[in-house]
């Protein structure tokens, strides 16, 4: 299989965008995981045990690399 590397970037609200408050966060990783393809990695990251709790998937932005 595969290595991937994947992080967990939250993006900031529509509103903190606008005012210039908001900044983007790394919710998880950089974390390298063994996955069939890039989008199996993803919902690992996602769903894993590892994932951060109470995720906002529509600020949530997953970022998947193929480590190589």
């Amino acid at each position: 299989m595969p290595l991937f590397e994947i992080a967990i970037v939250q993006q900031p609200t529509k509103k903190e965008a606008e005012e210039g408050t908001g900044v983007e966060k790394l919710l998880f990783g950089p974390k390298a995981v063994l996955a069939r393809d890039a989008q199996t990695a993803a919902i690992t990251a996602v769903t894993g045990s590892d994932a951060p709790k109470g995720l906002d998937m529509t600020r949530a932005q997953v970022l998947v690399r193929p480590f190589a």
